[in-house]
C-alpha cells in the first residue's frame, strides 16, 4: 500500500509538472517559432484595415507588431469575420487576438486579457460655435442624434435630450453640423479618428464622460498560459514607457488613448 501511494503521488507530481510545463507552452512555441500569430478583421479603421496599396495597416496592428518586436519575435496576422475572429483562439488558428476587443467579465470567464491597451469613453459632442451645451446636463430639452439602441443614446435620453434616431456616427455628425440637432453622445474614439481625417470640420467635444459607458480593450489569449500573458503585459509596458504607444497613438487619434 505504501509503495501504491508512492506511485500514485509520484504520478501526481508529474501530471502536475505537465500541466505547469503546458501552461507556459504558448510562449515557448512563440519563442521556438520565431513568429506570433495574431488574429484580427482587417476591416475596421482605424484600428485594423487595409491602406491604398492593400497593405494591412491601423492603430490595433502597429500595437501587435510593437508588441512582437519586445517578444523578439515577428508578427503573423491572420484576419478573419469579426463574428468568428475570438472563437479562431478555440481552434488555435493563432495565438492572441487585437482587434478592440473589449474587455468584459464575460469574456474574461473563457479567455485570458492583458493590461487595457485603449479607452474609450462617452464623448458630448456639439457644434464649435456653441456655448450652452457645456455638460451632460446641458442636454435637458435639446435634441441629440443617436442609434436608438446604443449605451450612447441611453446616456442622451438619461439627461433629458429628446433623441433622434440615426444609423451611426457620420450620420450623427451630419446633422449636427446642418443644424437639425444640437448635439450627440457618442465614441471618443471615433471622434478622434474623424478630426484626424477631417480637422476642419466645425465641431467638438463639450464633455466627456469618464465614469458611464467606458470601454477598455485588450490583448485576449487561450486561458493557462501565464508566462504568454506576463510577456505580453510586459510589452505593454515598455511601449508605453519608452514613447512607442504615444507615437502610435498620435499617428491614428492625435492623442494618448490609453486612459
Amino acid at each position: 500500500m505504501k509503495i501504491l501511494n508512492v506511485m500514485l503521488l509520484a504520478g501526481i507530481v508529474q501530471l502536475t509538472a505537465v500541466s505547469t510545463a503546458f501552461a507556459a507552452d504558448d510562449l515557448a512555441s512563440i519563442k521556438s517559432a520565431g513568429v506570433i500569430k495574431i488574429g484580427t478583421e482587417g476591416t475596421y479603421a482605424p484600428f485594423t484595415y487595409h491602406d491604398e496599396s492593400g497593405k494591412l495597416t491601423g492603430f490595433d496592428v502597429e500595437i501587435g507588431q510593437a508588441i512582437a518586436k519586445r517578444l523578439g519575435v515577428k508578427p503573423e496576422f491572420v484576419e478573419g469575420k469579426w463574428d468568428g475572429l475570438i472563437a479562431g483562439l478555440d481552434a488555435n488558428r493563432y495565438d492572441a487576438v487585437i482587434n478592440e476587443v473589449s474587455i468584459t467579465d464575460a469574456r474574461k470567464a473563457k479567455y485570458d486579457f492583458s493590461q487595457p491597451y485603449i479607452a474609450s469613453h462617452a464623448a458630448l459632442i456639439v457644434r464649435s460655435d456653441n456655448t450652452t451645451i457645456k455638460n451632460f446636463d446641458d442636454l435637458k430639452g435639446k435634441k441629440s442624434a443617436n442609434t436608438l439602441t446604443s449605451n450612447f443614446g441611453k446616456i442622451a435620453k438619461d439627461h433629458g435630450a429628446d433623441v433622434v434616431g440615426v444609423q451611426g456616427f457620420n450620420e450623427s455628425i451630419d446633422l449636427l453640423t446642418s443644424g437639425r440637432v444640437d448635439a450627440t453622445v457618442n465614441d471618443s474614439l471615433s471622434f478622434l479618428d474623424f478630426k484626424k481625417h477631417k480637422p476642419d470640420a466645425k465641431v467638438k467635444i463639450a464633455a466627456i464622460d469618464n465614469s458611464a459607458d467606458s470601454e477598455y480593450s485588450g490583448v485576449i489569449i487561450q486561458k493557462g498560459n501565464p508566462q504568454l500573458l506576463a510577456a505580453i503585459d510586459k510589452a505593454l509596458s515598455e511601449i508605453k514607457a519608452d514613447g512607442t504607444y504615444k507615437q502610435i497613438s498620435t499617428k491614428y487619434f492625435g492623442k494618448d488613448v490609453s486612459k
